[in-house]
């Protein structure tokens, strides 16, 4: 019996999946799945796309949003898809640009590889972008990183705390901070 199944990724916990599953389903997927990883991940680090992977046998489709769901290199797009077609796998984009089962091999290898090197630039153009916009914000004083976890006055407390010789787990207690925390800041520093 022949399964369809779907296939969704989205690159970080901030992005939501709902939209793919939702068109997948009405794609008449059977059989939905899918990765919360960034699309450069190795292809072993992706749980879900592995089992799939197993799972799907010859004469099955697999219907992906858009083709670089199984990933943002032209050479992994290239891998996932010859791997996908020697089992007997059909494959269908909802976006409209591969459908193996309407289209002669030659010209699917050629599809492939043209919108692996779109989404391989498009993923240098986001890195180029992002970079770009980080060093403007820099510029203007914008800090980056994590928040904080401590005040300036705490750290002044802890600097005192210490002088008196106080222990890192009674300072850490009197200001409701990890003892970890305050024995990094005072590494750091030199306290």
């Amino acid at each position: 019996m022949i399964t369809i199944f779907g296939y969704w990724r989205c690159s970080t916990d901030a992005q939501d999946q709902e939209r793919q599953i939702r068109a997948l389903k009405d794609a008449g997927c059977e059989k939905i799945v899918g990765d919360k990883i960034t699309g450069t991940s190795n292809y072993g680090d992706r749980d879900s796309l592995s089992k799939l992977l197993e799972d799907i046998k010859e004469g099955d489709l697999l219907i992906l949003d858009e083709l670089n769901r199984l990933g943002r290199t032209m050479v992994t797009m290239l891998v996932e898809v010859n791997r996908l077609l020697e089992k007997g796998v059909r494959i269908k984009t909802l976006d409209g640009r591969l459908d193996t089962t309407t289209m002669p091999e030659e010209i699917i290898r050629l599809i492939v590889g043209v919108m692996g090197y779109a989404a391989e630039m498009e993923l240098k153009n986001i890195k180029r972008r992002t970079a770009e916009g980080r060093a403007v914000a820099l510029s203007r004083g914008v800090k980056m990183g994590r928040k904080r976890s401590y005040s300036l006055h705490q750290l002044e407390e802890i600097k005192a705390m210490r002088g008196s010789d106080r222990g890192y787990g009674s300072i850490a207690k009197s200001l409701g901070m990890s003892k970890s925390t305050v024995q990094r800041l005072c590494v750091r520093e030199g306290i």
